[in-house]
């Protein structure tokens, strides 16, 4: 199907306070194939939203002014799939232009003439069957690659019911389950697709760094803040913010996370004054966060804010029937970004990726497919073409230098693999290696980038 072509019977709400413009409109309207709603108040707009759904909701912002309803707001929420096109008053255009940058399409004054109102309309139809093409495509490679295990449908069923709504989530699960693909995924199903998506690792940054990234900074506020900086959640603001490894955030940050969940109010470092912004949050994390809690390293009100919905990732080891399609999808994006002829795995490399642990999950298998494509010559990949510990059956385990060794180690050497068999052992909890190692979580992370160690 062209991703431009224009649905079967596209159906219109037009919903103003001008009649005779709204009648005329809904003339223009079918002379081009249209089926066409018209309602003159904002009860019977709320009547029929709720009631069946449109491909383009036509909405005079007066309509809300008179019931003093935020008719917007509800269009977006109970007509996703809606294109919103808003009619307005010349003197009104800064509220027009908010309302596109909450997610309606276009705006036009009321006194626009019904040819240029459906011409809009007609550009909006096809802009909507162009996204739901796109929806479709995201949403069959998202199931084809999760797998059909029970958990994962309870997955993909969660993600479905969430996403249109403006909730904050919490993504639970082992490092590289595929959380950011999720977070991502949910961004993209909700009405917020078109604003910003930012990602921020909680756990690769310094307490006063990421509390600076996170809501910025302003000249002065520390060493090295030479200007003004706008904070991430400010960049994405309209949009959503994920914050993965939340579980290693320092509690002050947390409070600061807590002001923003609560009200939308966010005070960049050095501020005297807040500001606000609207943007929805979704965390992951690979910890306890219950027990985070009971030992006083995570904050309980926090906690309960978070985890308003709260989705469980198992494992890849645990959904193996996904592993045959991913390998596919891995395998044919690096055959094209390396211009390699691999298209498949012979029988023999597939025993072996079947029968791996994979304690890095879906990241690892991703990297093991990328060595062994750029390993492979010809149109398979072969056993030989996967990294070693995939040929023997073994996880990557890290250990500490043999001292016995007739060649030592330098110090340098030797702090550089112990730091690198705490994250090992810990599974990346930096916060956790940095105490069982008796030094701070900022100079565990300052070596970790002197040694060039990435978790």
């Amino acid at each position: 199907m062209r991703s431009d072509r224009i649905p079967e019977k596209p159906r219109i709400l037009i919903a103003t306070t001008e009649i005779p413009a709204g009648l005329a409109v809904e003339r223009q309207l079918a002379l081009d194939g249209y089926l066409v709603e018209r309602i003159h108040d904002s009860k019977g707009v709320l009547r029929l939203m709720g009631r069946q759904p449109f491909d383009v909701i036509v909405l005079d912002m007066a309509l809300g002014e008179e019931g003093n309803v935020d008719l917007i707001s509800y269009a977006r929420r109970r007509s996703l799939a809606s294109q919103l096109i808003l009619l307005c008053d010349v003197g009104k255009i800064e509220r027009a232009i908010e309302g596109v940058r909450r997610g309606a399409f276009f705006y036009l004054p009321r006194t626009s003439q019904p040819s240029d109102v459906a011409l809009v309309i007609g550009k909006a139809v096809r802009a909507r069957g162009a996204e739901a093409v796109a929806q479709r495509y995201e949403q069959e490679l998202f199931a084809e690659t999760i797998g059909e295990t029970k958990a994962m449908k309870r997955v993909v069923e969660l993600i479905t019911k969430v996403a249109p709504t403006d909730s904050t989530v919490l993504l639970l699960g082992e490092s590289g389950t595929g959380k950011e693909v999720l977070a991502n995924t949910i961004h993209q199903l909700s009405a917020r697709r078109d604003m910003p998506f930012i990602a921020i690792n909680c756990a690769a940054l310094p307490d006063q760094l990421l509390e600076s990234e996170m809501f910025g900074h302003v000249k002065g506020a520390f060493t090295g803040a030479d200007a003004d900086k706008k904070g991430l959640f400010e960049e994405a603001d309209g949009g959503t913010i994920f914050l993965d490894e939340i579980g290693d955030m320092a509690l002050v940050t947390q409070a600061k996370l807590l002001r923003v969940l609560q009200n939308g109010e966010i005070r960049r470092v050095g501020a005297s004054v807040s500001g606000r912004v609207d943007v929805r949050v979704i965390a992951a994390t690979h910890h306890d966060l219950e027990k985070a809690v009971e030992t006083r390293a995570f904050r309980e009100d926090l906690y309960f804010r978070l985890n308003v919905i709260q989705i469980r990732i198992p494992p890849l080891r645990e959904r193996m029937d996904a592993l045959p399609k991913l390998a596919r999808h891995f395998t044919a994006r690096f055959a094209k970004q390396y211009g390699k002829p691999a298209q498949g795995l012979d029988e023999a490399s597939q025993a072996l990726l079947r029968n791996y642990d994979y304690p890095g999950n879906v990241r690892e298998l991703q990297s093991i497919l990328e060595h062994a494509v750029i390993m492979s010559e010809g149109e398979l990949i072969h056993a030989h073409d996967l990294p070693d510990r995939v040929q023997h059956g073994s996880s990557p385990r890290l250990a500490l230098p043999d001292y016995a060794s007739n060649s030592l180690p330098t110090i340098v050497d030797m702090e550089a693999q112990l730091i690198r068999t705490a994250l090992d052992r810990l599974n990346n909890n930096q916060t956790e290696a940095a105490k069982r190692l008796g030094i701070s979580r900022s100079t565990l992370w300052r070596k970790m980038k002197e040694y060039g160690i990435q978790v």
